[in-house]
């Protein structure tokens, strides 16, 4: 994993960045910088601003007041994939390769994709007939398919069963392991964020501002109960409001909640739905 240094170039530099839509002030004063081959999470309150907040980061939404300094090609993924379900997944990964002007090449690119995936048995496959877990991946592989270093990912994981966004965060980190991007992932998933992030910012109500920004020093993937997990799970629900500061955060707790959270998971999916 690629770690954030000093010396380091930043691909995406917010400064003093407020959004307001009429009276209604959203966000209030947002610094952010993030490094090259740096993972950070966004989290916050429901209606806080995170994806308001990603809008601003990718150039869709122009900022109230502030600067974005975006000197990176970037990429989203987002809630829900944006497969085109008339093509098959080969073709959907290779409109990620239009910069390739060479078939050849672009064919060798979205071959090693589909094998980086472990889809390369569902290349003529249409996206109705893959799960939702395999929807994303080709979604995440037509997101890196092209030479993009910024990934911007907006809950990219938030309309898979429990135990399919385990396994999702798991097959993450083994893509950006074999082809190194640098993420800003927004999340309501705070478990998720602790285990996929370098650094964390958690958001304020709106108006939102950063309260407080976590480091994780730990190379993914990283296990739920892993303490330094833990232990950023808990400071981010006590910056929320929702745990105190004397909650015991020995991963009891963490790891009831898991286990029960999975069980349902499975439940679900015994009883029809796909992984």
């Amino acid at each position: 994993m690629t770690r954030r240094t000093a010396s380091s170039r930043a691909l995406l530099r917010l400064d003093r960045i407020s959004v307001a839509f009429d009276t209604v002030v959203v966000l209030d004063g947002i610094d952010v910088d993030v490094r090259d081959g740096e993972f950070v999470a966004l989290v916050g309150p429901s209606g806080c601003g995170k994806t308001t907040l990603l809008n601003v980061c990718s150039g869709w939404l122009a900022p109230s007041a502030g600067t974005v300094d975006r000197p990176a090609r970037l990429r989203m993924v987002f809630q829900q994939d944006g497969l085109f379900p008339w093509l098959t997944v080969s073709e959907n990964i290779l409109l990620g390769l239009e910069q390739v002007t060479d078939p050849a090449e672009r064919k060798r690119r979205s071959e090693a994709l589909l094998e980086l995936i472990g889809l390369r048995t569902f290349a003529s496959v249409y996206p109705h007939q893959l799960s939702g877990g395999m929807r994303q991946r080709v979604e995440l592989a037509r997101a890196i398919g092209g030479d993009t270093p910024l990934l911007l990912m907006d809950e990219p994981f938030s309309s898979l069963d429990y135990l399919t966004r385990l396994k999702m965060r798991r097959e993450l980190a083994r893509i950006l392991r074999e082809q190194p991007r640098t993420v800003v992932l927004v999340t309501h998933d705070i478990e998720e964020a602790a285990q996929l992030a370098d650094r964390v910012l958690v958001l304020s109500e709106r108006p939102a501002r950063v309260r407080d920004e976590i480091v994780l020093d730990v190379p993914r993937p990283r296990d739920l109960t892993h303490p330094e997990v833990v232990a950023a799970v808990h400071r981010i629900l006590t910056v929320l409001g929702i745990e105190s500061e004397d909650t015991d955060t020995n991963g009891d707790r963490f790891v009831e909640t898991a286990v029960q959270q999975a069980a349902g998971g499975g439940q679900r999916a015994a009883s029809g739905r796909k992984e």
